[in-house]
């Protein structure tokens, strides 16, 4: 059995009619005749099989039918227009800058893509691997658009921390640290200065004084991972991102959690910019 749609058409007349109290008015904004809207009003009600509008003095009010419809339509309008406003963005040549710690991009870069180019084929997407430091410095000049960085405390006018994750001393599995206390200093695999884990690292050992030496430093987390791999030294890392050749090393000082913050350059951004700041969040909820 068919069943019966109502006309778009007639429902955004019914609620510019009563928007504006007057059927006269609406007639007029929509670029209709007054006879063209009384036809619309009565086939409503025919196709409802009530009425919508009853007489109240001079002017008309809405029967509780009315008023149910009225909300219900509302509704149809504003998904309807959503939906053509989302088409018609899908086919507008946009860009959106996202920036991203090193770590995030290899562990879920390329699902957020899958999912993003799905919803917006037509915009583009210009990806930027960086630093925490450089990452802030884009966002501050106006370079990106998002970026997912560490929080180091510094706070941008529309950031969201979005959680936090467990920092691990990370070393081969074949070759485990062996220095502890007493030991020749502990060789470290880390990013140049200046760098968050770095400090964690320097800061945890210090305390717990064990003597320590930079053994290499990398310009990317892969060479650092290649680094450790070949057993030349630990890291401090997390565990995004952690090749399963590699181990976390029992035995050395606790490090606290590190929290990462999603950065947005308006408080307003475009369809486009929210879709990938909600993929990125969800993607980080994943287990």
């Amino acid at each position: 059995m068919r069943r019966p749609a109502f006309d778009l058409d007639v429902l955004r007349t019914f609620v510019t009619g009563v928007q504006l109290n007057s059927f006269a008015k609406a007639a007029d904004r929509l670029g209709r005749s007054t006879s063209a809207v009384s036809a619309q009003l009565k086939k409503l009600e025919q196709q409802i099989g009530t009425p919508v509008l009853a007489k109240s003095g001079r002017g008309l009010t809405l029967t509780p039918m009315g008023e149910s419809l009225l909300s219900h339509a509302r509704r149809l309008l504003e998904l309807n227009d959503s939906i053509f406003q989302t088409l018609h963005e899908n086919q507008t040549a946009t860009t959106v800058r996202l920036g991203l710690q090193e770590d995030f991009g290899e562990h879920f870069l390329s699902d957020i893509l899958r999912r993003f180019v799905t919803t917006y084929p037509m915009v583009n997407l210009e990806v930027r691997i960086a630093r925490n430091a450089e990452l802030l410095t884009l966002m501050d000049n106006g370079g990106l658009d998002l970026a997912l960085a560490w929080d180091t405390g510094y706070i941008s006018p529309y950031a969201t921390r979005l959680g936090a994750t467990q920092m691990h001393w990370i070393g081969s599995r074949e070759m485990p640290a062996r220095n502890m206390p007493g030991d020749s200093p502990l060789p470290l695999i880390m990013f140049d200065a200046p760098c968050v884990l770095r400090s964690a690292a320097i800061q945890a050992l210090d305390e717990a004084k064990i003597t320590w030496r930079i053994a290499l430093t990398s310009p990317s987390v892969a060479g650092i991972w290649a680094a450790v791999a070949a057993g030349l030294g630990v890291t401090l890392r997390t565990r995004i991102g952690l090749p399963g050749h590699l181990a976390i090393i029992p035995g050395l000082p606790a490090v606290q959690t590190l929290g990462y913050v999603l950065h947005a350059a308006t408080e307003q951004p475009t369809p486009a910019a929210r879709l990938l700041a909600t993929l990125i969040k969800e993607s980080l909820q994943s287990p």
